[in-house]
């Protein structure tokens, strides 16, 4: 159905499968979108122009509406209020089939080719209308004709699941085009990338739009990515604008104002030098634990982190970085190799990291640090409720003295819950990791290991918890943080190691990094 047909409105409206599609890029301009399930409303009269052959970027934090404007664009939910102008003319877009009939396409954070076909019949079946019989023949005469006119260079024949996170990327991008998109929606489109080959397909796609080939309106959190790639920016915060600009006339300072508006962010605390004599805390000596699948073995020749020092581990997701984290927290078994903490044998027993004072802040807290259907002041207290005066074993579980521990880390921590009753399931993702944190680091912590602590949180929790990951570090704790951010890493580490196939293959100090050297041992070219 179109919107005002038949109106007076200077726009001629068109019902989106008989708008005319045009080669090269088309502009779309939202006016007035506003989204309400029920009483609550997730998008509050936002506009937004995008320009034909222009890139540009869509922040804010999470909940601040992203999602739900662009799944509005492109036909999944039907706005309250709104209009979309796609080329001077006012559509109706009741679906993604709409979407796609106007020459919108989505290339989305997670891959969404088959794994097993190659990229010619990913290609293929991806059309509307596949013949029951396919001339191969013809296909691939026409397939490589068509690759002819692309900046990407692919190879077709091979099954997807043998490409690089890279390559897969651009593959993703190549089926939109092939099915004749010339707007991309881009959701964060690098997660799973190495920063050469994040550089490489958003540097192509940035070509695209300056030669007038295709619009892009890509969703981000990396700064880096959006100064250096797009034109302008559009920032929302709780379903409302917050703010729009040119990318040259800004600074990431005041794209993150527009994104939290007036709330003062954590500041990292100054990093203090590591002491030349400082002790090794953790000690992993030729250690090898089998990986999810059983088929391969991760190994750990040798690393020590420090007494007041982070070892930041990169790579990218999938290369053993999860296995060896449940190997330091007894959840899985190594089956050779040596783990010490201070010197002495440690199995990841609970009486050994209290001894230690060894504490985890896990990825996907809620489901491996937490017993989600307990109440928030209950998985406060886990590492104290059984300890009674002077460290000794409690006789009886006080109650009392739970709330009120549980009281005291939520105000410090600034964690936002109904109520210290409430199910800890219940809290949001950025109030699950505060919650986490106030349990991990209240008192006294000499090693802590976290794994992509920062994972999928915004941006002020971001600031937050990178700041009390310092602070523990100043204080003297040692850090093993593993991440899939080479930012957070860059950020916070004194030295990054590189996890490829399950080995530790390249280190560096922080003051001599390079990013791209960075990341080729990532992406295996060691």
């Amino acid at each position: 159905m179109s919107i005002n047909e038949g109106s007076d409105s200077s726009l001629k409206t068109l019902r989106s499968a008989e708008a005319p599609r045009k080669p090269g890029a088309i502009g779309l301009e939202a006016a007035g979108m506003t989204m309400r399930f029920g009483s609550f409303t997730a998008l509050d009269n936002v506009s937004i122009k995008v320009p034909a052959g222009s890139f540009h970027a869509l922040l804010g934090e999470n909940g601040a509406g992203k999602s739900t404007l662009v799944k509005c664009i492109m036909g999944f939910y039907h706005p309250t209020a709104g209009q979309i102008v796609i080329g001077g003319h006012e559509v109706a877009i009741d679906s993604p089939r709409d979407a796609s009939a106007l020459g919108l396409g989505m290339v989305y954070q997670h891959f969404t080719l088959v794994p097993s076909l190659t990229g010619a019949e990913n290609l293929v079946i991806s059309r509307e209308h596949v013949p029951g019989v396919i001339d191969w023949s013809v296909e691939r005469k026409a397939l490589a004709a068509f690759m002819e006119t692309m900046p990407f260079k692919l190879p077709l024949d091979v099954p997807v699941r043998s490409l690089a996170a890279g390559e897969k990327q651009k593959l993703e991008i190549v089926k939109q085009l092939y099915l004749g998109r010339n707007f991309l929606v881009l959701d964060e489109p690098t997660s799973v990338l190495t920063p050469g080959e994040a550089s490489e397909v958003l540097g192509l796609v940035r070509g695209m739009t300056q030669r007038g080939e295709i619009t892009v309106l890509m969703i981000s959190h990396k700064f880096h990515e959006v100064t250096a790639f797009a034109d302008e920016i559009t920032v929302l915060r709780r379903g409302k604008l917050a703010g729009s600009g040119r990318v040259k006339d800004l600074t990431t300072r005041d794209m993150a104002g527009m994104m939290i508006g007036d709330v003062p962010l954590a500041a990292l605390d100054s990093r203090l030098a590591v002491a030349p004599d400082a002790k090794p805390i953790l000690s992993v000596k030729a250690l090898s634990a089998p990986d999810r699948s059983g088929l391969k073995t991760i190994r750990i020749a040798d690393l020590n982190v420090r007494s007041g020092e982070i070892v930041g581990i990169a790579g990218i997701s999938g290369n053993g970085q999860k296995e060896f984290v449940e190997v330091l927290a007894g959840q899985r078994k190594k089956t050779a190799g040596d783990i010490r903490v201070k010197a002495a044998p440690y199995a990841a027993t609970r009486g050994e990291t209290r001894e230690n004072n060894v504490r985890f802040i896990p990825e996907e807290p809620l489901q491996n640090a937490c017993a989600p259907k307990m109440t928030v002041a209950e998985n406060l207290a886990f590492r104290t409720f059984d300890v009674g005066q002077g460290g000794k074993p409690a006789t009886w579980i006080d109650g009392r003295s739970i709330k009120k521990y549980a009281a005291h880390l939520v105000g410090a921590f600034k964690v936002k819950t109904a109520s210290l009753a409430s199910p800890i399931s219940a809290l949001s993702g950025g109030n699950v990791q505060r919650a986490v944190l106030a349990r991990e680091l209240t008192g006294e912590v000499d090693l802590l290991i976290c794994s992509n602590p920062c994972f999928g949180l915004d941006f002020s929790a971001v600031a937050e918890i990178r700041a009390r990951i310092m602070k523990a570090r100043n204080a003297g704790a040692a850090v093993l943080l593993l991440s899939e951010d080479l930012d957070e890493l860059l950020e916070l580490s004194d030295r990054i190691l590189v996890m490829s196939d399950g080995v530790l293959v390249y280190e560096t100090p922080i003051a001599t990094a390079n990013v791209m050297t960075i990341g080729e041992h990532m992406a295996g070219h060691h």
